[in-house]
C-alpha cells in the first residue's frame, strides 16, 4: 500500500495552524467576490483541494474529510487559493454550483446583518452596495497601522 503524497513542504511551512492542526478557509465566488462560507482545512485537505481542483474540508464535528458537493451536488470548483499575511487563513476562490451553505442557501452569511451602533458604524447609514476593488498602492494608506494581526 502506497502512502498518499504530503502537502508541498514549502506550502506547509507557511501555514500557522490552530492547536488542532487546522487553518480557516474562506470560500469566495471568484467572479463576484461574494463570500460564501468558512470551512476548515488541515494539510491533507489543502493538498486534496490543490491537486483535485475541488474543495475538501475537515469536518470538526464528524472528524472526517468532506468534498463540497459530493452529497449535495453543490460543488466548489477551485480557481485559486491564497494564504493571508499571517499564514492562518486561506482564501479559496471558487466557482460555486448551487448553494454553498449546508442549509441550501447560496451563502452562509445571509442570516441577517448584526446592528452596528459604534461611532465608526454611523448608525442608520446604509452599507454601500459594492466596494471598489483595492488597486496597486491601496495598502499604502494602512502601511503604518499596527492592528496586531488578524
Amino acid at each position: 500500500m502506497s502512502r498518499a503524497p504530503a502537502l508541498d513542504p514549502a506550502i506547509a511551512a507557511r501555514l500557522k495552524r490552530t492547536p488542532d492542526g487546522l487553518v480557516a478557509a474562506i470560500a469566495q465566488q471568484y467572479d463576484t467576490g461574494e463570500v460564501l462560507m468558512l470551512g476548515w482545512m488541515d494539510d491533507e485537505a489543502l493538498r486534496r483541494t490543490l491537486t483535485t481542483g475541488r474543495c475538501t474540508y475537515w469536518s470538526r464535528s464528524r472528524r472526517e474529510y468532506w468534498v463540497k458537493g459530493d452529497t449535495s451536488g453543490h460543488v466548489q470548483y477551485v480557481k485559486s487559493v491564497a494564504l493571508d499575511c499571517d499564514g492562518d487563513t486561506l482564501l479559496v476562490r471558487v466557482d460555486q454550483v448551487g448553494g454553498a451553505c449546508h442549509t441550501g442557501d447560496r451563502t452562509c452569511f445571509d442570516a441577517g446583518s448584526l446592528p452596528v451602533t459604534g461611532a465608526a458604524g454611523r448608525p442608520g447609514a446604509a452599507e454601500p452596495a459594492s466596494r471598489p476593488a483595492a488597486g496597486p498602492g491601496a495598502a499604502a494608506g494602512r502601511a503604518g497601522a499596527a492592528d496586531g494581526g488578524h
